[in-house]
């Protein structure tokens, strides 16, 4: 009799081709984040350099990645993705409290996720910065996202009488540079302070930004 023949399904060690590629690409990600976070830093990467840290070839590498620029644009998303998730989980944490207990929550949140591998932070703040045209407009773009989020929030705060009304797209703009450049200085040394203390400064001042001088709740 003869034997029946088994249709293929694409797996090899018990994975699909799908699957092997996802992982190929993390790995190449993995290995950048050391690279570009570390020591040499990515404009002194070369690709046989970010293949042989993944533990994979250079064919390798072109079947998943055009350039070096490629894995750094997917990774500084990578790690604005980390940081946002942090962010939600932490407003999540006060849903229902108030704009200063829900600032302080999300801030938190981000600066422990950002802080917590300085690899990040130096893929973030300096890594990605004068790299290409293409790579401002993600940097900014990403930027425009934490505006959107930090606008959200004025506006939730607003309704809820916590704030002052009005456009806080320039505020918030101004809020993310110092939260870049505190958070920057810190993980460098420069500024002396335990994280929290760092949080709190930004937590006091994003709600001046949203409580200025002379402006009292409307009362009920």
């Amino acid at each position: 009799m003869a034997g029946r023949l088994r249709a293929p399904t694409g797996r090899y060690g018990g994975r699909t081709a799908e699957e092997r590629k996802t992982e190929r690409r993390q790995r190449f990600l993995d290995a950048g984040l050391g690279l570009f976070g570390d020591d040499p830093g990515y404009r002194a990467t070369t690709v046989a350099a970010l293949s042989e840290a993944a533990g994979l070839s250079t064919r390798q590498f072109y079947e998943e990645f055009r350039t070096l620029e490629d894995v750094l644009a997917a990774l500084h998303l990578q790690v604005n993705d980390w940081a946002e998730e942090a962010a939600l989980s932490g407003l999540a944490e006060a849903d229902g409290q108030g704009i200063a207990e829900r600032a302080t929550a999300a801030f938190r949140a981000y600066a422990a996720n950002v802080t917590g591998d300085p690899r990040r932070l130096r893929i973030t703040f300096v890594e990605i910065i004068g790299v290409s045209p293409r790579l401002e407009r993600q940097r900014l773009a990403r930027r425009a996202r934490w505006i959107e989020f930090i606008c959200a929030e004025a506006a939730a705060a607003v309704e809820r009488g916590e704030a002052a009304p009005r456009d806080y797209r320039v505020a918030a703009a101004a809020f993310i540079g110092s939260v870049n450049g505190l958070l920057h200085d810190w993980s460098s040394g420069w500024v002396e302070a335990s994280l929290d203390e760092v949080v709190d400064e930004l937590v006091g001042l994003l709600l001046g930004i949203l409580r200025p001088a002379g402006w009292r709740p409307a009362e009920a």
